[in-house]
């Protein structure tokens, strides 16, 4: 089965967000008159709303079913569309309801009177406030549901923006192992008494505050893999502190190289004498 690409499933909330949007303004700015008029202009933003509900239910499948439930936090996202679904539910709900409550013109059943103007007059003057109250509930959970969708995409982009940068941190800091050297060196940046100085004519040096020296190919071998990091708010004359980053912590936490063994060099034989050579 193909992986669920994360990122255009937030791209598609986003593009839901906009629908629920369109429709809430469809259904704020609804003009009808009841009766046969209310029926065809309502019934479109009924189906409309029962659409985008379907949709949700899609969204929330997608996710569902995707390695995004891996990721912590993600359990939130996975409510608020569940609750996006509600807020649409009942936002379709209240558009059935402002249609219940219009007034069909029907004919009565035998016996009863037909309706005259007057009668149809008090009818709709009932009606109408009915209608524009659950026309203005649908309203408000058309715009629930449009925040909502605008939430989850915002946590999913997030979150993978949290998982990447972790990735990539992770990445960087596990990199080469360490030398011994190295290892050495960011245990003495550790104590916090280290500083890098310029000397003059571009020439720097690690030093730490009692005088002690530090390789400055080592302090920039940890510096690139950003295991290590200066204060360059200060003066590299007077000289800037050199502090321990987060990864390096971590290195450090890690056991330290074994120290390597050089290899002895085999030794060269002597030439055998030269028949007939001078001794």
């Amino acid at each position: 089965m193909t992986p669920t690409d994360l990122t255009e499933q937030a791209d598609q909330l986003r593009a839901l967000a906009r629908d629920f949007e369109a429709l809430h303004a469809r259904v704020r700015d609804v003009s009808y008159t009841p009766g046969t008029d209310a029926l065809r202009q309502i019934s479109p933003l009924l189906l409309k709303a029962q659409d985008l509900t379907a949709i949700t239910l899609v969204r929330l499948g997608a996710l569902d079913n995707s390695a995004y439930t891996n990721i912590a936090g993600s359990r939130a996202s996975l409510e608020c569309l569940a609750s996006v679904v509600v807020a649409s539910s009942l936002a379709g709900q209240d558009l059935a309801l402002a249609l219940y409550a219009n007034p069909y013109e029907g004919a009565p059943f035998p016996g009863y009177p037909v309706d005259d103007a007057s009668v149809r007059t008090v009818r709709h003057a009932e009606a109408i406030p009915k209608m524009t109250g659950h026309l203005a509930d649908a309203a408000h959970q058309l715009d629930l549901s449009a925040t909502g969708c605008h939430y989850v995409a915002t946590g999913v982009t997030r979150d993978l923006t949290a998982v990447r940068e972790a990735a990539a941190t992770a990445q960087r800091a596990a990199g080469p192992a360490l030398t011994g050297p190295q290892y050495d060196a960011l245990e003495t940046f550790s104590l916090g008494s280290c500083r890098l100085y310029e000397m003059g004519l571009g020439v720097t040096r690690v030093a730490t505050d009692d005088g002690a020296r530090v390789s400055i190919a080592t302090f920039r071998a940890l510096a690139k893999r950003g295991l290590v990091d200066r204060d360059t708010s200060t003066s590299l004359f007077r000289g800037q502190k050199i502090t321990v980053t987060e990864e390096g912590q971590q290195a450090l936490a890690r056991p330290r190289p074994a120290a390597t063994t050089a290899t002895p060099a085999k030794a060269v034989p002597k030439p055998s004498a030269v028949p007939g050579a001078r001794r």
